[in-house]
């Protein structure tokens, strides 16, 4: 079992592919921050929140600032479980992220995230309390 820096995360799956390698010869860091990105749409639809929420709610939460550590490359056909957690709700207009990504056949970590997140207005895209879904929801699952 992989060595998770916060207990249980929400998983999501990754298997680079030939299109993520840049002419260094790895996966592009950008295949990371998309994969991070993924795997967050993922725990927030699996606790009950997808896109169609936040168009009905008017209501969305966007990166307001990242921060990645990349410790090692990955290439063409290893498999990586990305995990994250949220870590804060301060239940007015911010949340908290973090991420660790793993290589399954070496279980040594490749990137570690983290995420500071406001909620905003999908229709002004400016900053917007957060909704009480939002707060029950991300809320509760809070590590």
């Amino acid at each position: 079992m992989p060595e998770w820096d916060h207990p249980n995360p929400h998983i999501y799956d990754v298997e680079v592919q030939a299109s993520d390698i840049d002419g260094m010869g790895h996966a592009n860091n950008a295949c990371y921050v998309i994969w991070c990105e993924q795997c967050a749409w993922s725990h927030s639809e699996t606790l009950g929140l997808s896109v169609k929420d936040y168009q009905r709610l008017d209501r969305g939460v966007a990166i307001h600032k990242a921060q990645y550590e990349y410790f090692l490359p990955s290439f063409k056909d290893e498999k990586l479980m990305v995990g994250t957690w949220l870590i804060a709700c301060d239940q007015k207009l911010r949340l908290e992220r973090k991420f660790q990504m793993i290589n399954l056949d070496t279980q040594e970590t490749v990137l570690r995230g983290h995420w500071q997140l406001i909620c905003v207005s999908l229709k002004s895209g400016k900053a917007a309390r957060l909704p009480k879904e939002f707060i029950d929801i991300y809320g509760s699952a809070v590590i």
